[in-house]
């Protein structure tokens, strides 16, 4: 049996799931991934990301928060309930939450109102945070950096950036999340020169499902929707990069995942 590994972003409550679920999260389990957290990215997705969480208890564990993309809709309402969703024990972290300028589908100022507002909620409530960023590197920077006193911890969730950015996260005590961008030959190449960087203690992986399939699975499925089990797919291509074993790799992000959301 491979080492378990934990899935630390998966959009499992997202309707392209809706037919086979279950099946779903058994692949998951037979590939090894004993662990995944849901992804909150909208008022709507917290609710089902919540209810999946609490009908698995141990398995499946939620995130609340609402994405740069879905900004526009954050009010008095959506913070009140970030709080309240905050307090429930499958809940364990804030977010996604973040910046994103390459799609701008809620307006900057929205953008930039929200994330602060959800760093606030991180802060008060001493929980970590799962954060968003695309092409919004230094607004991203300059509210997030002061804030980080006050946060136990923050990963950057589906890292693509390069290496002036990773090193400038890691300076920052960031922890990284790796998803299967770095298996894609188009844009994702970056990614495998610059993951070894990446200290030991820093790292953890995801599939950001069900989107980017890994582009080295091999045969190719027939659907090119992503689940959690291709996740050994990442560890492979992730230990690869950085000259470790995939037993190695499994251990230290499924212990960082671990201590990261307090799994207990």
């Amino acid at each position: 049996m491979p080492h378990p590994l934990i899935d630390i972003g998966v959009n499992l409550s997202h309707n392209n799931f809706d037919e086979d679920r279950d099946a779903v999260m058994k692949r998951a389990a037979t590939a090894g991934v004993t662990r995944m957290i849901v992804t909150g990215s909208s008022d709507e997705s917290n609710e089902a990301a919540l209810r999946l969480a609490e009908s698995h208890r141990s398995v499946l564990y939620a995130t609340a928060g609402v994405h740069p993309h879905h900004a526009s809709d954050y009010d008095n309402a959506t913070d009140a309930r970030i709080r309240e969703l905050a307090a429930r024990d499958a809940v364990v972290a804030i977010g996604e939450c973040g910046l994103d300028y390459c799609r701008n589908f809620s307006p900057r100022d929205a953008q930039l109102a929200a994330f602060q507002a959800q760093l606030e909620i991180a802060a008060d409530k001493g929980m970590p945070v799962f954060l968003h960023q695309r092409d919004a590197h230094d607004d991203f920077i300059e509210i997030l950096e002061p804030m980080l006193p006050r946060l136990p911890r923050a990963v950057a969730h589906c890292f693509t950036g390069e290496g002036e950015s990773l090193r400038q996260y890691l300076a920052m005590d960031l922890y990284i999340g790796i998803t299967g961008w770095i298996c894609d030959e188009r844009r994702g190449m970056h990614l495998q020169d610059i993951a070894s960087i990446i200290p030991d203690d820093r790292l953890m992986i995801e599939t950001d499902a069900p989107y980017l399939l890994p582009r080295t699975l091999e045969p190719k499925p027939r659907s090119r929707r992503n689940e959690p089990a291709f996740l050994t797919e990442v560890l492979r291509v992730v230990a690869e990069a950085r000259g470790q074993s995939r037993e190695h790799v499994a251990r230290i992000t499924t212990d960082n995942a671990m201590s990261f959301f307090d799994l207990g």
